[in-house]
C-alpha cells in the first residue's frame, strides 16, 4: 500500500490494543477502504477469527438483513444462550411469528453470542458498504460497538462517505480515509502504470484528484484513445462526480461483453450479490443468485472468483452499479422476473422483484407487494412498508384498491413521522376527479393533527368522511372507515371537548358493528372514565391477551387506554421492548407515543429521573421531526414532572408555553395538564389558595367535567388544596362525589384517592380511620408513592392532633421517607415538620431553605408572629383571611415549624437586610 503509513498505523494499534472497540473508517467511493479492510484482516490472522460481512444496496430496505449475515456464521453458538435469548434471534431469521425484539434487546442477546463465540478466540467483525446496511441491522451494530468495551470483539465499518447512513449518529470513533497526497499519487501510478507517456500520465493524475481507484482503473481506459482530444470529450461533463466518471470506465467493459454474460451480471447486481472475498461467503448464510458462465467478465477485470467458495463476486461496488446503470429499463424488468421466481419462498424479496419486474396492472403483484409490507411493518420496516405499499397502489387494477393502497401507504408514513411523505401520498389520490378520498382523509387528517394541533377542522373532515362512508350503504368492516374512527377519537382525545366527544358518540353509534371492538374500547377509554370507564380495565386485559397480532399503533392505543384506567405498569414491559425499535426503524409517531407512555408511568410509579430522561428523548425526536403537537404535548408532562419536584419556576416556564400554543387551537388535553402543572406547583410551594384556583378551572367542587381528562386524575388536589383554605363543605362535596360516581371500580389510582379524599373530609373519627386504612392497605397504594405518601402525611396530621404525638410518628416518617427519595423537597419539609412537631429529631432544612421567603411571605410571618389575626392580617395588606392562611400554610414548612407560636423564634434566625 502506498500512502496509507498513517492509516497503516492506526489499525495496527486497533488490531493488537487489548480489550474489544469498534472503528468506522469513512471516505470517498474508491478511496481505498476496502484495501484497508484488508489489510486489517490480514493484520489480525491468526490471533483473531474474522467475520467479514458485507452491505448490499439490493437489500438496504429489508430488516434485519445484515444482521442475519453477521450472525450466521455464529449459529452454532445459540443453544449455549438462555431460552430468552434464544428467542430473540427468532425475528433475525424468520423463524418467529412474533413481533421483532427492540434494538436493546436484540442487542444484549447479539452481545452475548459474541462473548461466546469469542471466548475460544477474539472475534474481528469486518463489515464493508455499511451504508447500505438495513436501518435495523445498522441500529443493532451501533448498540453493539458501544458496549465493546472489556470484551474481546473488535468491529471495524467501511462507509461511503456521500451516502447517509444510521452510523452517522452512532457516535463510534472514525478514521478519515482521504484521497492520496500528489506524491503518494504520482508514486502509485508510476508503479503500477509505468509504461504511460507524460501526457497520458498527466491527465490521469489530474482527472484521479488522489483518487487510488481511478489513479489505477484510467490508464486501461486511456489506452487506444486519442489524447489529443480534450478532456471533457473522454469523459463527459467535467463537473460530474468521480464515480459516476468510474463508471463509465467499467461501462465500457460491461458493454464489450456479450449479452448473455451481461444478463448475469445484472441479476447478480439487482441481487445483491458483494464485492471482494466477503461476498462468496454470503452466498452459503442466504439464497442469492448464482451468476454463471461469466468467465468473460473475469477476464475483463468485472468479477473475480471468491477462493472460498468458487463464487463470481463483483471486483468492486462500483461494478455492481454500473451493470444496473448501463442496463436499459426492459433488461432491468426482465432481470427482476428471472429473481423473482429464485426468490419464489420468501415472501418479501419475491414481492420486491417482482414489483420492479411489473410495468402494466397487476392485482397479484400487486396482493404480494402489499402482504410484503405487512410483514414489514411487523419487522419494524416501516419505511419499506411505505415504498411497497405505494408501488402495489401503482400497479393495482382498480381505482378503489389503489385509493385504498395509497391510504395504507400514507397511513403507515404518518405513523413513521414522515409526514411530508404522508401528505404527498394522500395528495396523490385526487387524480380521478372524485374528490378527497377516505384514505386521503386518514393521512391528510393525520399531518394536520400532529403537524399543526388543528382538532377543530380535523374532527369536522373526519366526520365527513365517515358521513360519506355510512351513507354509501358499507355492510361490512372496512380498513379505511376503521383508520377514520381511530383518528377521530384520538382528535376528540386531544380536543377534549364534550360538545365534540358528543358528535363523534352520536356518528358512532350510527355505525353499529362496522366500529371494531378495540375501537369502542377506546371511545369509553379515552374519552370520559368517570361516565364510561367501568369494565374498561377488564377489557384492556382482554385485548392484550391476542398482543403478537397487534400492529405497533394497536399496541400504542391500548396502552393510552390502560394509562387512562392507571394499568399502564402491567404493559409498560413490553412498550420498552419495542420503542427502541420502533425509533430506530423510522416509526417515529409510534415511538414517541411510547415515550410519552412510558414517562407517564415512571412519573406515577416515582422513577422520576428515569422519567426527565424520558422526556428529554422525546422532545429531541419531536423537534427533529417537526411533529409540533407532540413537541408541546411532551413539554406539558415535562412541566408537570417539575412541578411535583419543586422545580416550579421551571414547571410554570413550561405551563405557560403549553396553555399559550394549545388553548387558540382548542387541544383540551394540553391545556388541562397545563391546569394541573399550576395545580401541582402550587401544591409543592404549599400555596394552597392558588393551588384551589388552578384545580377549580379544571373541574367544579362535587362534580366531574365531562371528558376533561383530569377531573378525575386531580381529585386528591382538589379535595386538598379546599381542606387546606378552610373549604372543607366544598372537599367534602367532592370526595362524596367520587365515591358516588363508583371511581374506586374504574382504577386502582382513583381508588386509592377516592378513599384519601373521604378520609381527609371525614368528620367522623370511625369514618375517616376506616378511610385511612383503606387507601393505605390497599393494592396501589405500593405502585402510587406520591399520591400514598401525601394520604400518610394527612393522616398523620390527624393522627398528631386526634391520638397524641407517638400515634403520629409512624405515618409522618413514611411519608418523609417517600419524598425524600421522590425528589419532591417541599412536600418532605412539610413532612418533615410535622414529624419535628411529635418530638422526632429530624434533619433540618437548610439556611437556603429557610431564607427563601418572599416579601410578602415575610410581611405576613411578622404580623402574625406579633399576635395579629388572619383577618388583622389580611386589613393591613389587603388580602383576604382565607389567603393570609395559605401563605402562613406555605411559610411553615420553610421555616421547619408547624404552629404560629413557634414564629418569632424562627423567623429570629433569618438573616435580614
Amino acid at each position: 500500500m502506498i500512502g496509507r503509513e498513517h492509516e497503516q498505523e492506526l489499525l495496527s494499534r486497533f488490531v493488537t490494543a487489548s480489550g474489544g472497540r469498534a472503528l468506522v473508517l469513512r471516505g470517498d467511493t474508491g478511496v481505498g477502504k476496502s484495501a484497508l479492510l484488508a489489510h486489517t484482516v490480514e493484520l489480525a490472522a491468526g490471533e483473531h477469527r474474522v467475520i467479514r460481512v458485507a452491505g448490499v444496496e439490493a437489500e438496504s430496505e429489508l430488516p434485519f438483513a445484515g444482521l442475519h449475515q453477521l450472525l450466521y456464521p455464529l449459529l452454532s453458538h445459540i443453544e449455549q444462550l438462555d431460552e430468552t435469548h434464544r428467542g430473540v434471534f427468532d425475528a433475525v431469521f424468520g423463524a418467529g411469528k412474533g413481533a421483532a425484539p427492540s434494538v436493546m434487546t436484540l442487542g444484549i442477546a447479539v452481545l452475548d453470542m459474541l462473548a461466546l463465540a469469542a471466548s475460544a478466540q477474539p472475534l474481528l467483525l469486518v463489515l464493508d458498504d455499511g451504508q447500505w446496511l438495513d436501518a435495523s441491522s445498522t441500529a443493532v451494530c451501533g448498540f453493539v460497538g458501544r458496549r465493546l468495551t472489556g470484551s474481546s470483539v473488535k468491529l471495524v465499518v467501511a462507509l461511503r462517505s456521500a451516502v447517509p447512513s444510521g452510523f452517522d449518529t452512532a457516535a463510534l470513533p472514525e478514521l478519515p480515509v482521504t484521497t492520496l497526497s500528489e506524491e503518494a499519487s504520482e508514486q502509485l501510478l508510476d508503479t503500477r502504470h509505468p509504461e504511460l507517456d507524460p501526457r497520458t500520465r498527466r491527465t490521469v493524475l489530474d482527472e484521479a484528484r488522489g483518487n487510488p481507484l481511478a489513479l489505477l482503473e484510467l490508464p486501461a481506459y486511456l489506452r487506444g484513445k486519442r489524447i489529443g482530444r480534450d478532456t471533457a470529450e473522454l469523459f463527459g461533463y467535467t463537473g460530474i462526480p468521480l464515480p459516476q466518471r468510474l463508471q463509465h470506465v467499467y461501462g465500457a467493459r460491461i458493454v464489450a461483453l456479450g449479452p448473455a454474460v451481461r444478463a448475469e451480471l445484472l441479476r447478480g447486481a439487482l441481487d445483491g450479490v458483494g464485492a471482494g472475498t466477503a461476498a462468496g461467503a454470503d452466498h452459503a448464510r442466504r439464497a442469492r443468485y448464482r451468476m454463471r458462465d461469466a468467465d468473460e467478465a473475469v477476464d475483463a477485470g468485472l468479477l473475480e472468483v471468491d477462493p472460498l467458495t468458487g463464487e463470481f463476486v463483483f471486483r468492486h461496488p462500483l461494478v455492481r452499479s454500473t451493470a444496473v446503470q448501463m442496463a436499459t429499463p426492459n433488461e432491468r424488468r426482465a432481470a427482476h422476473a428471472v429473481l423473482a421466481h429464485e426468490h419464489r419462498e420468501d415472501l418479501e424479496r419475491r414481492a420486491m422483484h417482482l414489483g420492479a419486474s411489473t410495468v402494466d396492472p397487476d392485482e397479484e403483484v400487486a396482493a404480494a407487494l402489499e402482504a410484503a409490507a405487512d410483514s414489514a411493518t411487523r419487522r419494524g420496516g416501516a419505511q419499506a412498508a411505505v415504498a411497497w405499499l405505494t408501488r402495489a397502489a401503482e400497479l393495482s387494477e382498480s381505482h378503489e384498491e389503489r385509493s385504498r393502497r395509497l391510504g395504507s401507504a400514507a397511513f403507515i408514513a404518518g405513523h413513521a413521522g414522515l409526514l411530508d411523505r404522508a401528505r404527498q401520498l394522500a395528495g396523490s389520490d385526487t387524480a380521478s376527479g372524485r374528490g378527497e378520498s377516505p384514505a386521503s382523509v386518514v393521512a391528510s387528517g393525520y399531518a394536520a393533527f400532529y403537524e399543526d394541533g388543528d382538532v377543530r377542522s380535523s374532527h369536522r373532515q373526519v366526520v365527513a368522511a365517515i358521513e360519506d362512508i355510512r351513507d354509501r350503504g358499507v355492510r361490512e368492516p372496512d380498513e379505511v372507515l376503521t383508520r377514520l374512527v381511530n383518528l377521530l377519537l384520538a382528535i376528540s382525545q386531544y380536543a377534549g371537548d364534550e360538545a365534540a366527544w358528543q358528535r363523534t358518540h352520536e356518528l358512532l353509534g350510527t355505525l353499529g358493528d362496522l366500529v371494531p371492538a378495540h375501537s369502542r374500547l377506546y371511545e369509553d377509554a379515552w374519552g370520559d372514565v368517570v361516565r364510561r370507564g367501568a369494565g374498561v380495565h377488564q377489557r384492556v386485559e382482554r385485548a392484550f391477551a391476542g398482543l403478537h397480532g397487534l400492529e405497533p399503533w394497536d399496541v400504542t392505543r391500548l396502552c393510552v387506554a390502560a394509562y387512562h384506567v392507571d394499568t399502564l405498569s402491567e404493559y409498560r414491559a413490553h412498550l420498552q421492548r419495542t420503542v427502541d425499535r420502533e425509533v430506530e426503524t423510522g416509526a417515529m409517531t409510534v415511538g414517541m407515543t411510547m415515550l410519552h407512555l412510558i414517562m407517564l408511568d415512571q412519573i406515577a410509579v416515582g422513577e422520576w429521573d428515569e422519567a426527565e430522561r424520558t422526556g428529554q428523548r422525546c422532545l429531541e425526536l419531536t423537534t427533529a421531526h417537526r411533529n409540533t403537537l407532540f413537541l408541546y404535548h411532551t413539554s406539558a408532562y415535562l412541566g408537570l414532572l417539575a412541578a411535583l419536584r419543586g422545580d416550579v419556576a421551571r414547571a410554570r416556564e413550561l405551563q405557560a408555553a403549553v396553555d399559550t400554543w394549545a388553548r387558540p387551537r382548542g387541544v383540551g388535553l394540553l391545556t388541562q395538564i397545563a391546569d394541573a402543572t399550576g395545580t401541582a406547583a402550587a401544591l409543592a410551594e404549599g400555596d394552597y389558595e392558588a393551588a384551589y384556583l388552578h384545580a377549580i378551572g379544571i373541574t367544579s367542587p362535587g362534580s366531574f367535567t365531562p371528558y376533561a381528562h383530569q377531573a378525575s386524575r386531580s381529585l386528591l388536589d382538589l379535595v386538598e388544596a379546599a381542606v387546606h383554605t378552610g373549604r372543607s363543605a366544598q372537599a367534602r362535596a367532592h370526595a362524596l362525589a367520587a365515591r358516588d360516581a363508583d371511581l374506586p371500580d374504574v382504577s386502582p389510582r382513583l381508588a386509592l384517592i377516592t378513599y384519601g379524599a373521604l378520609a381527609m373530609t371525614a368528620t367522623d373519627p370511625a369514618e375517616a380511620d376506616a378511610m385511612y386504612t383503606r387507601a393505605e392497605t390497599h393494592p396501589a397504594a405500593a405502585v402510587f408513592p406520591y399520591e400514598h405518601a401525601r394520604i400518610r402525611l394527612a393522616h398523620g396530621i390527624r393522627l398528631r392532633h386526634t391520638q397524641g404525638r407517638k400515634a403520629a410518628r409512624h405515618s409522618l416518617a413514611l411519608a418523609a421517607e417517600t419524598f425524600e427519595r421522590l425528589g419532591a423537597p417541599g412536600w418532605a419539609e412539610r413532612a418533615r415538620a410535622e414529624l419535628r412537631a411529635t418530638g422526632t429529631v429530624t434533619t433540618p432544612a437548610s439556611p437556603a431553605h429557610l431564607s427563601a421567603l418572599t416579601w410578602q411571605e415575610q410581611r405576613i410571618a411578622d404580623l402574625a408572629a406579633g399576635g395579629l389575626t388572619n383577618k388583622e392580617i389580611g386589613e393591613r395588606m389587603h388580602l383576604s383571611p382565607r389567603t393570609v392562611s395559605s401563605h402562613l400554610y406555605r411559610v411553615f414548612p420553610k421555616l421547619g415549624i408547624t404552629s404560629r407560636a413557634a414564629l418569632r423564634d424562627a423567623l429570629g434566625k433569618l438573616p435580614r437586610d
